[in-house]
């Protein structure tokens, strides 16, 4: 691997297959011999070839020009990661990078299209809020309408999911793909996983799927990323290169590293130039995400009324403390649930459990809870999707019985009517 201009002059820094690196005393090194020419980067440069991409940036923004024939992708920086450098005396990650740095980052990405790049947002994603996704909606929308053939997002690992699902509610009736991506290390250590997934979430940008996906790696190599729905997906590890898996959904489908192939697994929506666009931008941040929890009383509940929405990840098929049965020393946030459901709070429910479906008709709890008028059940939604959905069905409408009605409406996938039966769950989330 390359210097990366800290740390021991007389380590050599060798990347292994499993995509971590490993330091060798260069003193004690007694042969290095070629046992094998990478095939991997013979077929890279064959898959890049046929057009060199020069880049000519303004001031907030750039364009790379080559002979490219498959029209333009505009590529927008959100923070993140994979937008961000290494501090190497502190080991701190920033955001610090302009539109020309992102593409100079990216030598093979200007290879594969003309590129349209600049920056959104230099942020976390963990201090995304919901007028962050209205804002991210915007923006694509405005590139699609100006003529891109493809809209890649790179953004924050953390809280891509609650962006993806945003962005699947706001952009209906996409003609072409938006594809998010981002890294677990960032672009200027050896070890990031930056570039295939931006590789890759360019070739997904320019190829026939045209609704809102997520980019990232498939397995601990460099070979593969997976392409997830934007209303299946989650981070499931806080910091493996596969960390991100379909909930509940198989993957859309796969991008090839080297060659650059994309490959659906499945149904997905195809592009169609002549699909109009339907942006709903609109949102309401006054929602919480509250986890149900032992002890969880109706004092805490009672606070929950100056929110507009909330969504309860229940535990099991969509439980919380109601006291079904009138047990000494438990705890009923039914009450309180009712009284902050009677004034106007919208309530869902959506599953802790994060795989299968609510379902408040098995006990009595849940239907205690349905009678309440907690919505959701039968749901299949990640409790984040949940979330994102209830802001965006708030900023549609006002009235809570319109804004439910939203909710219980699929809208882009993340309610299916029946679940595939996994041979076990190690199947469902990638052999962790």
């Amino acid at each position: 691997m390359p210097k990366t201009g800290s740390g021991d002059a007389n380590c050599i820094v060798v990347k292994l297959s499993s995509g971590y690196n490993v330091g060798i005393d260069a003193g004690k090194i007694k042969e290095v011999k070629v046992v094998q020419k990478a095939a991997a980067n013979e077929n890279r440069e064959k898959a890049v070839a046929g057009g060199k991409g020069s880049v000519e940036m303004g001031a907030k923004a750039g364009v790379s020009e080559g002979d490219f024939g498959n029209g333009l992708i505009s590529l927008l920086g959100c923070g993140g990661t994979i937008a961000s450098k290494v501090e190497y005396k502190t080991g701190a990650v920033y955001p610090a990078s302009s539109p020309q740095e992102i593409v100079e980052s990216f030598p093979d990405i200007s290879r594969i299209s003309k590129i349209k790049s600049r920056v959104l947002f230099q942020l976390l994603s963990e201090d995304m809020t919901p007028k962050h996704w209205g804002i991210a909606a915007a923006e694509a929308a405005d590139e699609i309408k100006e003529g891109a053939q493809g809209v890649v997002l790179m953004h924050g690992t953390d809280t891509m999911g609650y962006t993806s699902a945003a962005l699947s509610f706001m952009l209906q009736e996409l003609p072409v793909p938006v594809v998010l991506t981002g890294s677990q290390r960032s672009t200027d250590r050896p070890s990031t996983d930056a570039n295939t997934n931006i590789v890759c979430a360019m070739h997904a940008a320019k190829a026939d799927i045209a609704q809102v996906l997520v980019c990232m790696h498939k397995g601990m190599d460099d070979s593969a990323c997976s392409l997830h729905s934007g209303v299946r997906v989650r981070k499931m590890h806080t910091s493996r290169r596969d960390a991100f898996v379909s909930v509940n959904a198989k993957p859309v489908g796969e991008v090839d590293a080297v060659s650059g192939i994309v490959r659906a697994h499945g149904e997905c929506v195809k592009r169609d130039a002549g699909r109009k666009l339907k942006l709903f931008e609109k949102v309401n941040g006054n929602v919480a995400l509250v986890w149900v929890y032992p002890g969880m009383d109706g004092k805490f509940v009672k606070k929950l009324s100056d929110f507009d929405g909330v969504v309860l990840a229940g535990s099991g098929l969509g439980h919380a403390p109601v006291n079904a049965f009138g047990a000494k020393g438990a705890n009923s946030i039914l009450p309180a649930l009712g009284k902050i459901i009677e004034k106007g709070t919208l309530v869902a429910m959506a599953p802790q459990t994060i795989f299968g479906r609510v379902n408040m008709n098995v006990y009595t709890t849940g239907r205690m809870l349905l009678e309440a008028g907690v919505v959701g059940n039968m749901c299949d939604w990640l409790p984040e999707v949940a979330y994102a959905k209830m802001c965006w069905a708030l900023g549609q409408e006002k009235n809570p019985a319109k804004a439910a009605e939203l909710m219980l409406k699929n809208i882009a996938g993340e309610i299916s009517e029946r679940s595939e039966i996994e041979k076990s769950l190690w199947a469902c989330v990638g052999g962790f």
